[in-house]
């Protein structure tokens, strides 16, 4: 769903995330921990299909398993979920990534979505066989863009820029999304923003304060009006929520309770070396301190302690939660890419606490439910008691 830019979109997507890097009850330990193997991704992937989440996240990384790859295992164990994978321009070629691209559109008719990454860790990068400083990535992510999509968009390519050269480049077999599927995309740095202006369909941000959100919105459309574009933004957030707030914050409490000052120092420390603008904004809201993790309404910096990227949580009651993700809303954001800890719990949890508050562009269809209770008080699950069908 893509709102005009300068309104406030009246519904929202709900994405949710395959934990691919882990899983598990507690941050920073191995207390607790769950493998994530292909049984119970495929679990985290059918219990979001089935509750009426709009897609999934995969990440993309070292530290996680392919994501290409998961989302294959997924197609034929969901039905109408989204997969949210990663392009990484400087690591593909565009005419491998819209071979990629195009053949798990078609498998899955339709059900892919694209999330452009350009990396923001020199070491991780090292080790691909990048060796290319921060503007130079986005220098080559706005070439390979404009490849890319011409190519998924059926046009024979050829050009030769500082960094992508392509002699007749040519896509055989098309995507079923025409011109491609949607164009997820992150940056928050000067040439990040611009690299959003010029290609891509939805601008993510990482979850700053809401006041932060707008102004970085701000900065963006002006951007993209300069090429008479449009985009629509998105947000990356985990979640806790409970039926009280109380008990959201003892949950959250709960969630790094096992962390040490040791494991939150190096943690920051592998931060601090990234030139990634996004992780730097995301790093000062808490400073590695334990007594700074409130940095708005319900908004709590707990997770990046020990997480990169994506390191505050909403955290409350139903009411409150979704009062916050309102918020959001108003300033221009249109789509929510949520996680919590455990993902298949809590993918649970939120659909059920706080999918009938949302203006959800994609509401699932929920069944009537009727009071039956049993002969002795407890609730079964329809109107079919076992002697009146033996007697049937």
């Amino acid at each position: 769903m893509n709102a005009p830019a300068d309104i406030a979109p009246d519904r929202v997507n709900v994405l949710w995330f395959l934990p691919t890097h882990g899983d598990g009850r507690y941050l920073g330990t191995a207390v607790g921990g769950r493998a994530t193997d292909l049984p119970y991704l495929r679990q985290i992937a059918q219990a979001a299909d089935q509750l009426g989440y709009y897609g999934v996240l995969l990440p993309t990384g070292k530290s996680c398993e392919d994501s290409w790859i998961v989302a294959s295992a997924m197609l034929t164990s969901t039905e109408q979920l989204r997969f949210l994978v990663a392009v990484r321009p400087g690591l593909q070629p565009p005419t491998v990534a819209a071979r990629m691209t195009a053949t798990l559109d078609r498998l899955s008719a339709g059900r892919l979505l694209i999330n452009v990454v350009t990396g923001g860790d020199p070491i991780e990068n090292k080790g691909d066989g990048i060796f290319l400083s921060h503007a130079d990535r986005y220098e080559i992510t706005r070439e390979f863009m404009h490849a890319y999509k011409a190519l998924l968009a059926g046009e024979t390519v050829t050009t030769s820029g500082k960094h992508i050269h392509l002699e007749g480049g040519q896509l055989l077999f098309p995507p079923v999304q025409a011109p491609h599927p949607p164009l997820y995309f992150g940056g928050s740095s000067d040439e990040g923003i611009e690299v959003a202006a010029q290609t891509v369909d939805k601008y993510l941000t990482w979850g700053e304060p809401p006041a932060l959100v707008a102004e970085k919105i701000a900065k963006v459309k002006a951007a993209t009006r300069k090429h008479g574009r449009r985009l629509s933004f998105g947000i990356r957030l985990h979640v806790i929520v409970r039926e009280t707030s109380d008990e959201a914050w003892a949950a959250a409490d709960r969630l790094i309770a096992h962390l040490d000052d040791e494991t939150i120092a190096k943690a920051q420390s592998v931060f601090s070396r990234m030139d990634s603008v996004g992780q730097s904004r995301m790093s000062a809201l808490h400073g590695g301190r334990r007594d700074k993790l409130v940095v708005s309404p319900n908004l709590w910096a707990g997770v990046g302690l020990v997480r990169g990227g994506a390191g505050t949580a909403l955290v409350g009651s139903p009411e409150e939660v979704a009062a916050r993700m309102d918020e959001y809303r108003s300033i221009g954001i249109d789509t929510f890419i949520l996680s919590g800890y455990p993902h298949l719990e809590e993918a649970y949890r939120f659909a059920e606490l706080v999918f009938p508050l949302l203006p959800l562009a994609h509401a699932p269809e929920r069944a009537e439910l009727s009071v039956n209770t049993g002969p002795f008080g407890e609730t079964i699950a329809n109107e079919i008691r076992p002697a009146a069908r033996r007697a049937s």
